[in-house]
């Protein structure tokens, strides 16, 4: 009889179906006490519209106004901004958590820039590329790009100086050391960071749509509210969360697939 998990044990991962199980209780609360609080009347349909009437909402985005237009203009502008500012923080983050002098010399800049909100970028943005679908994925990227550097930067430094030393010392050259330690090293720590900038990424998405955007959840979302949907404002946000509840399961899923020890290990 296999026994049950300790519910108190600390940093222990739970069996795959008791950790859908408790999602699953999760999810059915939290709708419960939604459907509670709507259809007694303790809360007025236009602060708070039931269940039911966010699913009708939500059906009536997609059959009468288009609302998977707008759910791939979302998801377009992100893969660009996202893309690009991985494609650009992986590299320079792993030099410099790996080269001292690239540290150094980088540091300042990007660390100043991380406190810098990217919000404050948009009327520059506006100036530089106009209120096209450049100016929405910059701000994606600028949202994305500045701490991604620094957290990739800070898990390449984490990578321990013995298996370094270990490789050095059975005549690995500084170049081999990189490819054939210290990268496969930080790379699961990598995958996991870009699935919390990609968090960053669909909050940045929504920001983006709120200034002149005729397309995009955001849009939907400030249009609903300038004639008081609430709730078509509440299915679109919905809309927000099951798409990023996906494209976290996509860096989950990657994870195991590519680092299947890493997950045994520290998972």
């Amino acid at each position: 009889m296999k026994r049950r998990p300790d519910w108190s044990s600390l940093l222990t991962p739970l069996p795959g179906r008791w950790a859908i199980g408790l999602g699953v209780v999760g999810v059915a609360s939290l709708l419960a006490v939604w459907a509670a609080v709507t259809y007694s009347g303790m809360v007025e349909p236009f602060f708070l519209p039931s269940p039911t009437a966010v699913g009708h909402a939500f059906y009536d985005l997609l059959m009468n106004f288009g609302f998977l237009e707008d759910i791939w203009a979302s998801l377009r502008r992100i893969l660009v901004g996202f893309v690009l500012a991985v494609v650009l923080a992986v590299p320079i983050g792993v030099a410099m958590g790996s080269m001292a002098t690239v540290q150094s010399m980088l540091e300042p800049i990007l660390g100043a820039a991380r406190y810098m909100p990217a919000t404050a970028f948009i009327s520059l943005l506006i100036i530089w590329m106009g209120i096209g679908e450049a100016e929405k994925s910059g701000l994606i990227f600028i949202g994305v790009f500045f701490p991604l550097c620094l957290v990739i930067a800070d898990a390449a430094s984490a990578t321990p100086r013995e298996r370094l030393n270990a490789a050095y010392t059975l005549g690995a050259s500084r170049a081999r050391a990189f490819w054939n330690v210290l990268l496969p090293s930080t790379m699961p720590q990598i995958i996991d960071l870009l699935r919390i900038a990609a968090g960053w990424a669909w909050t940045y998405v929504v920001v983006a749509e709120l200034v002149a955007a005729d397309s995009g959840i955001g849009q939907v979302i400030i249009t609903s509210g300038r004639f008081l949907r609430t709730d078509q404002v509440i299915a679109a946000v919905l809309t927000i969360g099951v798409l990023g509840l996906i494209t976290d399961l996509f860096f989950r899923v990657l994870y195991k697939r590519l680092f299947p020890y890493a997950e045994r290990v520290t998972r």
